[in-house]
């Protein structure tokens, strides 16, 4: 499909040009390139459309004109019949020859089709994209907060790698400061008497020392003099003291190894991990070399800033906006650890594009953070990009984690595992299964991962564990039931003998109106790869992953395989044909946006 979108593009570009020469027009020759294809609203317009807008100012004349025009030097070819309709050309493809084309490619290219290969090339190969998220805080567990950052980031991670870029994905973790003082303070007050451990108390390790987190919030509300003993304890962090630094490494191990376990059961993996410990310090000679060139000032309390005016406006008083880099004291601040965090990045993978999956609170911070790079000079500072994304919370409210009301990552995982399980052994799948726990903490996932990555990820968005287990309508649940389908039928269909045949004369006989439907559908599948990774929108994946299995239930619907009479064995086999493809696509699509894959629930 792709080589015959190639043509089309080739065909237009070819008659607008003609007509370009007609009309005496000085422009540039307009290049294949530059012929965007899109799909006409309704099937009778056609089944590929190319908007003539962008070349209007070339003409002088009305795009339906355009258009017009330009099909009359349209010659006639074997991809299918071209009209005008409108300021579009539109094109009804030959069925036969784009249903062979279609379906060979798939057969051919197996799980590599989609990767948006053009002449063994992809707009992505090459590019090297770095991927930065979850970044927790080793004071408390992960929360709904990093199961929205970590979806996003390792599907925007794999979609990339999809699309045929390099990736390298990272993750900070936020292991100093006076909040992980406070878990440490809580434990010496509340646990280290006893000895307590999360073994010994039957807990998970971020569950243990987020407890503590809890219990220093509650002490310090009646004991005032408990955030300068926090302090006090971070002053001795930085100062190197051995007692303060072996207990900070024995909390912030207990946590990891909980966050761990979370990242295995959730399918998120990073190839790095970087520690806010040891990158906190990093930048000062940067700031030092900046302030050296005149990047930077010194400011007249003794600090180093930079005028950020020009990227986030006038401050609230009207003045010039300034940003600090270097307290008074010569002491970094958190965006100076950022600026040494990147460049240490680039230095350990040359990235030529970094992705930060950050939320949108963050948005002030990250255009500083970019401004500076490129003052400095670095190249690649141009290609850094703040993948914003908006709050998820529950229906009964916002997360306060140091109130312990947080909606804790592994408590949802649990809740969603349960409520799955109770509606397999409800139908009475659970005599059927062989592992009806595996088949729930799947389904649990694939509830939780889809519903999260629906949405694009600039908006807020409420996350309903009920709605998100649905078995029917756009949930990740009703993708795996449609899977299972597709492969209960691929089954039987073996069990009878029937053998798919991709054989032009049975691939011919895929002419009925939900047949069509769906192989035009499969072929969107590679531009559907490209632009969710150009835009790094998962959503667009989830959305195209609804649509193809609503054409496959409307093709199970109206086109029958199994029962088909042994006179009409050439299309069974062909139909086959068709519903093994559409399993290949779908299972490739579902693992970009974290969907488990079930063969049977």
């Amino acid at each position: 499909m792709e080589d015959s979108k190639e043509q089309i593009r080739v065909l237009i570009s070819e008659a607008l040009n003609l007509l370009r020469e007609q009309k005496k027009c000085s422009d540039e020759p307009i290049l294949p390139d530059s012929v965007r294809l899109e799909n006409p609203p309704k099937p009778e317009m056609g089944d590929i459309g190319a908007p003539v807008f962008p070349f209007a100012k070339v003409f002088r004349l009305a795009p339906p004109v355009i258009a017009q025009e330009a099909v009359k030097l349209l010659p006639k070819t074997e991809i299918g019949e071209f009209s005008a309709q409108g300021p579009y050309i539109n094109v009804k493809l030959n069925k036969e020859n784009a249903a062979l084309d279609i379906l060979n490619t798939i057969l051919l290219q197996g799980e590599s089709y989609g990767s948006v290969l053009k002449n063994g090339k992809s707009d992505f190969t090459g590019r090297r994209v770095m991927v930065e998220y979850s970044s927790p805080n080793t004071n408390k567990p992960l929360h709904l907060g990093h199961l929205r950052n970590d979806a996003l980031g390792e599907s925007v991670s794999r979609i990339l790698k999809k699309a045929g870029a390099q990736v390298y994905r990272v993750n900070i973790i936020n292991n100093r400061g006076i909040h992980i003082c406070k878990s440490m303070l809580a434990y010496k007050l509340f646990h280290e008497s006893a000895g307590d451990t999360p073994e010994k108390l039957g807990m998970k390790g971020d569950h243990f020392v987020g407890q503590c987190y809890v219990e220093f919030d509650k002490y310090a509300k009646e004991h005032p003099e408990a955030l300068a003993q926090a302090e006090e304890m971070l002053v001795k962090w930085e100062a190197g003291d051995s007692e303060v630094r072996s207990l900070w490494q024995k909390m912030n191990d207990w946590t990891l190894n909980g966050v761990q376990k979370t990242y295995r059961r959730t399918g998120v993996g990073f190839e790095k991990l970087y520690f806010e410990s040891d990158t906190y310090l990093k930048g000062k000679e940067e700031i030092q070399r900046g302030l050296e060139k005149g990047i930077f000032f010194k400011a007249e309390d003794g600090s180093v800033r930079i005028d950020v005016t020009s990227v986030v406006g006038k401050d609230k008083d009207g003045e010039d906006h300034t940003k600090v880099l270097l307290r008074k004291d010569g002491t970094s601040v958190y965006i100076t650890q950022d600026i040494g965090t990147a460049i240490s990045r680039h230095n350990d993978w040359a990235f030529n594009q970094l992705v930060y999956v950050v939320a949108s609170e963050q948005n002030y911070h990250f255009k500083i953070l970019f401004h500076i790079l490129q003052k400095l000079g670095y190249d690649w500072a141009n290609k850094l990009y703040h993948l914003s994304y908006g709050l998820v919370n529950l229906p009964s409210g916002r997360m306060k984690s140091r109130e312990g009301t947080v909606v804790d990552a592994d408590d949802l995982l649990d809740s969603l595992h349960e409520e799955a399980l109770k509606a397999i052994q409800e139908k009475g799948r659970d005599e059927i299964l062989d592992s009806p726990d595996e088949v729930a903490e799947k389904v649990a996932l694939a509830a939780l991962h889809y519903y999260l990555l629906q949405v694009n990820p600039v908006k807020d968005m409420l996350f309903n564990p009920e709605e998100s287990l649905s078995f029917n309508g756009d949930t990740g649940p009703y993708l795996q039931y449609m899977g299972a389908r597709i492969s209960s039928i691929i089954h039987k269909a073996q069990e009878k003998g029937i053998e798919q045949s991709s054989s032009p004369d049975d691939l011919a006989l895929l002419t009925h109106t939900s047949e069509w439907a769906l192989i035009k559908a499969l072929s969107r599948y590679p531009e559907v790869v490209f632009k969710a990774a150009e835009e790094l929108d998962p959503s667009v994946m989830a959305s195209y992953l609804y649509e193809l299995c609503r054409a496959f239930s409307a093709f199970y619907r109206d086109c029958p395989i199994l029962s088909l009479s042994e006179e009409n064995i050439s299309l069974a086999k062909a139909r086959l044909c068709l519903s093994n493809c559409t399993l290949t696509v779908l299972k490739d699509a579902m693992n970009l946006v974290l969907v488990p894959f079930l063969e049977k629930m």
